[in-house]
């Protein structure tokens, strides 16, 4: 048996396969963002307005445009991402089980800032449940999303989802949800920069 190759494969934390959809997603949710908030300044939900130096198409045929090729990207990249997951048994064995007492005490240490992270293969508690969240906010956005794209060529979702104006707002809250999860994730990265090393080479 080669040692050192048995080493390499065990020092490994990310994969090249989750490397590359970790990047390709960060780019599509860039793109889906930064156009999204043009869009939704043509036609605002909420009595506010996103800086246009932050938004992207410079105007809504351009948005939508940028909007609609993100969306691709986003789509295929995350179901690749999650068909992986699934049928590797990663998603099983990185994100389960799930504990609400771990939870809140790995949450108490997170605001202290105590908490550990000494294996990067070791997802704690608070990890787990945020990259869940963060999967189903990304399935909201893609199901709205559908909704407001192609409301008539899907009734029944329509439907599910309380109507086309509702699935506005699903689509605006499962955005934010993902903004805000993005901002925290980088705040990490910037308390751990090691971690963002991991996901450039992989160990």
């Amino acid at each position: 048996m080669n040692i050192t190759a048995s080493k390499d494969k065990t020092d490994v934390v990310h994969p090249l396969w989750l490397r590359l959809t970790h990047w390709c997603n960060a780019l599509a949710m860039l793109i889906m963002v930064t156009s999204g908030w043009r869009i939704y300044n043509a036609s605002p939900l909420f009595d506010f307005r996103f800086i246009n130096e932050l938004t992207l198409g410079g105007w809504l045929g351009g948005a939508l445009q940028w909007h609609f090729a993100g969306m691709w990207l986003f789509g295929i990249n995350g179901l690749f991402y999650l068909l992986i997951n699934l049928f590797s048994g990663r998603l099983k064995r990185r994100f389960w089980p799930l504990s609400p007492r771990q939870l809140g005490s790995d949450l108490l240490a997170a605001l202290r800032g105590r908490l550990q992270h000494a294996d990067p293969r070791h997802y704690n508690m608070v990890q787990r449940v945020a990259y869940l969240l963060v999967m189903a906010a990304s399935l909201m956005a893609v199901l709205s999303g559908l909704v407001l794209w192609k409301s008539v060529q899907f009734p029944l979702l329509r439907e599910l989802l309380g109507g086309y104006e509702t699935a506005r707002y699903l689509h605006f809250f499962a955005m934010a949800a993902l903004v805000g999860f993005v901002a925290i994730h980088l705040l990490m990265v910037a308390l751990v920069p090691r971690t963002l090393l991991t996901m450039l080479r992989g160990r």
